[in-house]
């Protein structure tokens, strides 16, 4: 079940004083990224710093959103305000940046993020069944033909993840070329594991994030 009592009132959710994401936590964040090094040394083996922060920057947005859909489920915070948080959230994430280099950086993480937002609205709105194996099929196929068919099935799948199915690390390929259909299912795994770490996340009142 997606909630724990899914025919709660809106008037039943107690009220609750809770640090969303936010535009000033997004600027923050570009300017981190603006500051790093995505070069790194060619002796240097190991990831170079921008790309370890962009990882960290993705999953922040994950968790954040998340988040919300935790809250929801827990009844303390309504459907209507549930679906007005993550479309507030969305516009941020989703919303322009810079025209250079550090543009085209974050363009990658908002892509990711389009599975995110869209498998949210698709669990609050209780569509959570999925047939994994035949989906990623169906997936790989549109990946290149329909990109926005590839974004629904991918979709789908995140909204049964996030309420408990296990996907995607046996589906995605190792490959140097993956398709944004690969691209999606990895942000579903990550999504998945957001969503562990989040098992027993309930906020108090007054609490931040």
């Amino acid at each position: 079940m997606a909630r724990k009592t899914s025919e709660a009132k809106k008037e039943d959710a107690p009220k609750l004083f809770y640090i969303f994401y936010n535009q000033e936590r997004w600027d923050n964040w570009l300017t981190t990224l603006a500051e790093a090094d995505f070069d790194g040394s060619d002796d240097d083996e190991e990831m170079p710093e921008g790309f370890r922060i962009l990882d960290t920057f993705s999953e922040d947005i994950t968790l954040s959103v998340l988040k919300i859909i935790k809250l929801w489920q827990n009844e303390r915070i309504t459907l209507e305000d549930a679906e007005k948080k993550l479309a507030e959230v969305e516009a941020i994430v989703m919303g322009e940046v810079p025209d250079n280099d550090l543009g085209e950086i974050v363009g990658s993480v908002q892509v990711a993020m389009m599975v995110l937002f869209a498998a949210c609205r698709l669990f609050i709105a209780g569509e959570t069944e999925a047939d994994i194996k035949t989906l990623v099929k169906e997936g790989k196929k549109a990946a290149d033909k329909d990109p926005e068919e590839a974004l629904r099935i991918a979709s789908v799948i995140g909204s049964a993840v996030i309420n408990g199915v296990t996907c995607c690390s046996k589906y995605v390929k190792d490959t140097d070329d993956p398709t944004i259909f690969d691209e999606w299912l990895v942000a579903v795994e990550k999504m998945g594991e957001a969503m562990k770490s989040l098992k027993k996340f309930d906020e108090e009142p007054g609490e931040g994030s």
